[in-house]
């Protein structure tokens, strides 16, 4: 449903931190991503080209798409039969990591909006379990070359917790980011857009 699985390649022995770009080269690029853009693999699968990120939509899946007030994409959900994918990619420092920050501020929000909170440690380092009597989220950051993908799982239950976390784990593995060589501010969104497309069906149920 979500895709072949590869093996797990260098990103599991190097835990929360995306191979620098140098370390690759040619054929020896890793075997598991989330992928930079200049490692990505030629591997067949079809992903939807949302600009800075390439996705690969799990099969029945429907697109969600969050727009702010001014018409721009804030983000892009996948609705699953398990529950709601979001993945997002952000500006990161050449050399350092953004997700330790990041996911500490990410608990203290939690815990003040009354979140049941559990640290725990996944392939690509720690991550956040967060749930409340609603909604059960799972919280993964992956640190690579100027970006930090996030990737967050929203199961409506405890039941779908554990099968929503692990097609974010799936998604993401299979992932491509294009952070493009423009310098941004540390944490900004990586722009989204939207196929042609989807954006003209999106303007056409707004005006309807």
């Amino acid at each position: 449903m979500f895709g072949k699985r590869r093996k797990r390649g260098r990103h599991s022995a190097n835990r929360g931190t995306a191979q620098p770009e140098a370390e690759f080269d040619g054929e020896d690029g890793p075997e598991e991503g989330p992928f930079d853009e200049s490692q990505a693999p030629d591997d067949g699968l079809n992903r939807l080209d949302l600009g800075s990120i390439r996705l690969p939509v799990p099969d029945g899946a429907q697109l969600q798409v969050e727009m702010d007030q001014a018409g721009a994409v804030r983000a892009v959900h996948l609705l699953t039969g398990v529950g709601q994918l979001t993945v997002s990619a952000f500006a990161a420092p050449r050399n350092d990591r953004l997700w330790p920050e990041v996911s500490g501020e990410m608990i203290a929000q939690f815990k003040s909006d009354g979140f049941r909170i559990l640290r725990e440690n996944g392939e690509w380092g720690e991550e956040i379990s967060a749930r409340n009597n609603e909604v059960h989220l799972r919280v993964v950051g992956v640190d690579g070359p100027r970006w930090m993908l996030r990737g967050i799982a929203a199961a409506p239950n405890e039941e779908m917790a554990v099968p929503a976390a692990q097609a974010l784990y799936v998604l993401m593995r299979d992932t491509v980011v294009v952070r493009g060589e423009q310098p941004m501010p540390v944490r900004t969104p990586l722009p989204v857009e939207l196929p042609e497309a989807i954006a003209r069906h999106i303007q056409a149920q707004q005006q309807g």
